[in-house]
């Protein structure tokens, strides 16, 4: 086979075997076939796309490139979640302690960031300590112990996610929706947990656009992790709007915490109680939606879901004292703030531009080795559809910049709009797949 005629194969728009996409996945991955031939294929693919059968193989491919890890050790079923990306989208800090809670297993392994704000990874770094780097052997054993533990992804987990991810950054083919299918599911069935949730973004702050395009995404993802094995259901939720109103590394930590003691924001308790449940549905802890809500409900009342974030902490050498207090994190030397320039009701949040002027302020990371300022970020005051007075401070700014603080001014120009009318509601869940 020669890369040359697999890239005019799908460029003429015809199905490629199981061999193909083999060949041209090992084969980049192995340094075999140069970038400007990978960069061809994927540009291919996301112009001609490929049916279920070629994900499907591309997924599996993708799995096989590196190592899969064995969670054998751990007891009982272990049920993983994953986010396909937004703003302010700090859902994982508050959700695997409080499954974890419930007494389902959570070995959860979370990405950094490589977009407008840092990821899961990078929340967690700002707690003092926290090692998110465990051997695997401490991991299962946290895990074990805790009921959950959350590490970034290693080197050998799915290496051609990582080249080939590097590759579609800089070709315009992230949004390509079986090139996203393949990257999340390959990732999430060499975790080896036993059963997945997806929240699947859709908004100006996703990958997915237009709620049409979020449920082909997700009856995709639904279909590759239970044809592989994986039960698997995926939730369809909104980011128009920043979840919260925290959007920054360690803001995103305190409203976590906060959400965990019962003080945090509506959308990101209504997202969490919303994946939990179809976690502990999947988990077999109960089969009703309501049940499932009453119980993390009272496992956050209750400060179950809070001590054990705490436990999960200490246990990976992080500073625990962070839960109660917040000055532990790192601080941003200056503040500022945002007001608005007239009454009205707010229509736009643009969550796109919000996490453009976080990007900005020092909180995004534009290459995997760029150094991200964990302190840096803004406090949003209001939501889509709140009355303001003029002068109302919108956004409260965390910065160490005073020139990066002008920039993200003037992008939230862009981003935030007022109207004398009070605008419709949009849903916040849109959908399960199942």
């Amino acid at each position: 086979m020669k890369p040359y005629d697999i890239i005019a194969k799908k460029r003429d728009g015809f199905k490629l075997s199981e061999n193909e996409i083999d060949f041209m996945v090992q084969g980049f991955t192995n340094n075999k076939i140069p970038d400007y031939q990978m960069a061809a294929f994927l540009m291919s693919i996301y112009i001609k796309g490929l049916d279920n059968e070629e994900i499907s193989h591309l997924t599996n491919s993708m799995i096989y490139s590196g190592e899969q890890i064995n969670l054998s050790a751990i007891e009982g079923i272990k049920i993983d979640k994953h986010s396909t990306g937004g703003v302010g989208d700090k859902t994982t800090l508050v959700i695997v302690p409080m499954i974890a809670a419930a007494g389902i297993k959570v070995p959860k392994i979370s990405g950094r960031g490589l977009g407008h704000t840092g990821g899961t990874i990078d929340k967690l770094e700002s707690i003092d300590g926290f090692n998110t780097n465990l051997s695997k052997e401490k991991f299962i054993r946290i895990v074990n112990k805790t009921g959950a533990a959350i590490i970034g992804q290693t080197e050998k987990l799915v290496p051609a996610d990582k080249k080939i991810y590097a590759l579609r950054d800089v070709t315009a083919t992230v949004s390509s929706i079986p090139l996203i299918a393949s990257s999340v599911m390959s990732k999430k069935i060499a975790s080896g947990a036993d059963k997945i949730v997806l929240d699947v973004k859709v908004g100006s702050g996703a990958f997915m656009k237009s709620l049409s395009s979020a449920k082909k995404l997700a009856e995709i993802m639904v279909s590759l992790g239970n044809n592989l094995g994986r039960k698997t259901v995926a939730i369809i939720s909104n980011m128009n709007q920043p979840l919260g109103f925290a959007v920054g590394n360690s803001l995103e930590v305190i409203e976590a915490i906060d959400t965990l003691k019962d003080k945090g924001p509506s959308d990101l308790k209504e997202l969490c109680l919303a994946i939990g449940s179809e976690m502990l549905i999947l988990g077999g802890i109960t089969n009703s939606q309501n049940e499932a809500i009453n119980i993390l409900n009272d496992i956050i009342k209750t400060g179950k879901g809070l001590n054990k974030f705490r436990e999960i902490i200490k246990e990976q050498d992080g500073n625990e004292e962070v839960i109660f207090s917040y000055d532990k994190l790192p601080q941003a030397n200056l503040t500022d703030e945002y007001t608005a320039k007239q009454k009205g009701y707010i229509h736009k949040i643009d969550a796109l531009r919000i996490g453009e002027a976080v990007k900005c302020l020092g909180a995004g990371r534009i290459t995997k080795d760029t150094q991200i300022d964990l302190s840096v970020g803004v406090i949003l005051n209001y939501k889509v559809g709140d009355l303001v007075k003029e002068e109302d401070v919108l956004i409260k700014i965390f910065a160490n910049d005073k020139e990066k603080i002008k920039q993200a001014k003037s992008i939230f120009d862009e981003a935030v709009e007022i109207k004398e009318s009070k605008p419709e509601q949009e849903p916040f869940i849109y959908e399960v797949i199942k």
